[in-house]
């Protein structure tokens, strides 16, 4: 019989169904850590939000951001064949900083909202071919078996892991924005102060948010969800709280019983601490934003995030890292027929929350990117693509040095100098250094930035330059 301990044993509990805290706020961890380790300076001023969009599938970005100049849409129509998107169709974007090859790029069609937050208000930044990597690797590093790489690659769960954890080799038990947390709750630190977690999902609990020490809090889409039953003010609804509130606050006789109770507590205070909160944001009252978002799961997700961010200040919220996500991206038929839509809602999405953080003046302190399981195949099996390795990922915000091509697009080649099989590119740049470029806008400082990303000294550049 397997031992059950109490890490376990809160998990557990938590996924229960009606538990959506499952653990201690950053708040509490804060005052843990401080009452042995009294943190130096004063408390944060400003506020900062960090949004992963996760497309869960692979998104196929070689038909995202494709070559639009001739010589180069050439050899990318011929390795996509019947998947290429038509040159003419293209959406022309103009780095400030020119291709030094002299190549032009495009977007897809369906990302015309992109396209201007890239172009016109230039607040959009594109990472080329990025992916997870331990260290430099070239194709024939790759094919000697020359350098570490991330085991199961091109495996949906272990490249979603891969991205959450930045694990590289080793069993990963924490994710980079929990370790973002664990950081800044860490003594010498300026105090949070702040009454909620600071990692915050409305797309289940994930691997990305769960730190070392902080935990985080999950909710619905649409903000937590309430103890059916115990949530109403008629007699019986308060009657039935009543009587779990004295249950959970009778004496336990065990150490798991104990900690269900505590979970449960914490799960009440944060659902009603949060659900007040957005109260406020919503009609009736006075809506903080007139932005129309999506109706999709991401639009709505999106929407929240943004009533969240507009009552950061009832929160006492100062550090926040929400995970939102979209799925579908797992083109291995119909691409032609799916990924327009697919990227069509990413595109509206994003653009709407940007246009909505310009509306409540927080644009600059909020910065949303995409994370996806992995790249794919530049090859066709017919009517799709298969898993492969790096590919292209979005940046949107305020403080977003914009309409710029970071990192270094590949040749998209079959059998080219980047390819390691069936159109699959190695990363030019590692989801470390992707990661590290955050958390040092977040706050991280340099010589902490290895507790987040922990192969960052084997890249020579820590910083990718795309935040102000």
């Amino acid at each position: 019989m397997d031992r059950i301990n109490r890490r376990r044993f809160l998990k557990a509990a938590a996924a229960g169904g009606i538990a959506y805290a499952f653990g201690r706020t950053a708040q509490a961890v804060h005052a843990e850590m401080a009452l042995a380790h009294p943190n130096v300076g004063s408390a944060l001023a400003d506020y900062k939000a960090l949004v992963c969009v996760f497309l869960f599938g692979g998104n196929d970005s070689w038909n995202m951001v494709v070559p639009r100049s001739n010589a180069e849409y050439n050899v990318y129509a011929q390795s996509r064949q019947n998947l290429a998107i038509p040159q003419a169709s293209l959406l022309p974007i103009n780095p400030l900083v020119p291709d030094p090859g002299g190549a032009q790029y495009g977007l897809h069609p369906n990302l015309a909202e992109v396209a201007a937050l890239f172009e016109q208000d230039q607040v959009c930044a594109l990472l080329a071919n990025v992916g997870p990597l331990i260290e430099p690797t070239t194709q024939s590093q790759y094919f000697a078996q020359a350098v570490r790489l991330p085991p199961q690659l091109f495996s949906h769960n272990d490249q979603q892991d891969q991205w959450h954890s930045l694990k590289g080799q080793t069993t990963a038990t924490s994710g980079w924005a929990g370790r973002i947390a664990d950081v800044l709750a860490a003594p010498g630190m300026p105090p949070l102060n702040q009454s909620v977690a600071v990692n915050i999902s409305l797309s289940g609990q994930t691997l990305f948010q769960a730190g070392r020490q902080s935990i985080p809090y999950t909710m619905g889409p649409t903000g937590p969800v309430n103890y059916f039953g115990l949530d109403g003010t008629d007699p019986l609804s308060l009657a039935r709280r009543a009587a779990f509130d004295q249950v959970l606050a009778a004496s336990q006789a065990t150490i798991y019983e104990r900690a269900f109770a505590q979970v449960q507590q914490r799960s009440l205070r944060a659902a009603a601490s949060i659900n007040t909160a957005l109260a406020t944001a919503r009609a009736p009252n006075p809506v903080p934003f007139s932005t129309v978002f999506p109706a999709s799961p991401l639009g709505q997700q999106l929407k929240t995030v943004a009533e969240l961010i507009a009552v950061r200040d009832q929160l006492q919220a100062s550090r926040q890292i929400f995970f939102v996500a979209t799925g579908g991206f797992d083109t291995h038929d119909a691409q032609v027929a799916d990924q327009p839509n697919l990227l069509g809602n990413v595109s509206r999405s994003l653009a709407a929350f940007y246009r909505a953080s310009v509306e409540m003046g927080v644009a600059q302190s909020v910065t949303a990117f995409t994370q996806s399981d992995f790249g794919r195949t530049l090859t066709s099996n017919g009517d799709g693509t298969d898993h492969a390795w790096g590919g292209i990922q979005l940046v949107v915000g305020g403080s977003v040095a914009g309409r710029t091509l970071y990192g270094r697009y590949p040749v998209l080649q079959i059998g080219g100098p980047d390819d390691v099989g069936g159109g699959r590119m190695i990363p030019a740049v590692s989801s470390d250094q992707f990661a590290a470029t955050l958390a040092k806008w977040i706050g991280i400082p340099d010589a902490q930035l290895a507790t987040v990303a922990p192969h960052i000294g084997n890249f020579v550049q820590r910083d990718l330059g795309f935040m102000l």
